[in-house]
């Protein structure tokens, strides 16, 4: 462990890394919730950070401690956890599946995390405003906290499109870059101190991580509750910043439409949890078979089971029976660390409109299925 970290002023680090502290109406009104004793229900919804990865317990990773922050800051409430953390995942699914992982608890309160895994483009800006305003305006009008992620070897993250967002919605934004990454470019911590693979936390730098958002929710306690301040009612802005497509996004399983199945079948395997992804799909294994869908939206993504070991099976999809604009479904995945959840978009147009989605294996493998996850539109 680096020598130097009893000499770093973590006061100094934490407070460069809050970008806005944002509109508090919606957090003062969780916080005397909480005050008074009532119960809170706290959610996270992310990638593979927020669920853990790298930390040695469910316990140490950040989205955990935040909440002992909560449980800390208000004993006489009764806090409920909700991790929504899942690997290798964007905004972009994050969008179509907010509603039965997050708000179907009804939280008071989301943490909001997708920077590392979204790109610096103006397409995952726009999932992710989809996001944010599903979020915003919802029934259950929770408060929002959102913050940046960030790869701690070169310093690559989206905060540029997703605090442009953030900022545009007032919430309030805390940064792993302009914190944590920024020690490590003056020399004060190493990468390897926070991260073994230049991404995910240790224990430690999951520690660095919850270090960054508590201090300013401090803040933010301090002004709403010990000094009692008061703040205008929040509105959402009525006008997006982006297309805004996505905002509608809308993830299909077996348990949800009735494709036309030929050589497919569903997936009957109860789903367990959150993390357990491979589940409510549809598999087949037979070159030839095909799975038709009747859908409806201005963007189309098939989501998939892409194999870590190869060789897997490869399949095709044709929409409204164009051939010549038929896309590759290619189930090898490139890297090692595990199948992988992959979401690939197969349509983007700038109106919706109703289309016949025809998914068909071409390359078959034995003993190992084509696993078709969900298709989504918006």
């Amino acid at each position: 462990m680096n020598q130097n970290l009893n000499s770093i002023n973590w006061k100094e680090v934490y407070d460069r890394g809050i970008i806005n502290i944002g509109n508090l109406a919606r957090m003062k009104r969780v916080m005397e919730k909480a005050t008074s004793g009532k119960e809170i229900t706290i959610g996270f919804l992310g990638g593979s950070i927020t669920a853990g990865a790298a930390a040695t317990s469910p316990e140490t990773c950040y989205a955990y401690r935040v909440f002992e922050w909560w449980e800390r800051t208000f004993p006489r409430a009764k806090c409920v956890y909700i991790n929504a953390g899942v690997g290798a995942t964007s905004s972009k699914f994050g969008v179509a599946r907010v509603e039965e992982d997050v708000l179907i608890h009804k939280p008071d309160m989301v943490f909001v995390e997708f920077s590392v895994n979204d790109e610096d483009t103006s397409l995952y800006q726009e999932t992710f405003e989809g996001l944010i305003r599903k979020l915003l305006l919802s029934p259950v009008q929770p408060a929002l906290f959102m913050f940046n992620n960030v790869f701690y070897d070169d310093g690559r993250n989206a905060q540029r499109v997703h605090n442009e967002i953030g900022k545009y919605y007032d919430l309030p934004i805390v940064s792993m870059k302009e914190s944590l990454y920024r020690d490590i470019e003056k020399g004060n911590l190493n990468n390897t101190d926070i991260s073994e693979d230049n991404l995910h936390p240790n224990d430690f730098g999951h520690g660095l991580v919850a270090g960054v958002i508590t201090n300013l929710l401090d803040l933010i306690h301090e002004q709403v509750v010990q000094r009692k301040e008061e703040y205008i009612e929040y509105h959402v802005p009525e006008k997006p910043i982006t297309k805004n497509r996505y905002i509608t996004s809308v993830r299909r399983n077996n348990l949800s439409i009735t494709p036309e199945l030929n050589g497919f079948y569903p997936d009957k395997k109860p789903k367990e949890n959150v993390w357990d992804n491979f589940r409510n799909g549809w598999f087949g294994n037979t070159a030839g078979s095909s799975i038709t869908f009747e859908v409806e939206g201005a963007t189309i993504a098939i989501q998939y089971r892409k194999y870590a070991v190869h060789p897997a099976p490869i399949a095709k999809v044709v929409i409204d029976q164009d051939e010549q604009k038929a896309v590759i479904l290619d189930a090898n995945f490139e890297e090692t660390w595990g199948d992988c959840l992959y979401l690939q978009d197969v349509m983007i147009a700038d109106k919706p409109g109703k289309h016949k989605v025809t998914i068909t294996i071409d390359t078959e493998v034995e003993d190992k299925d084509f696993y078709l996850v969900s298709i989504i539109t918006s």
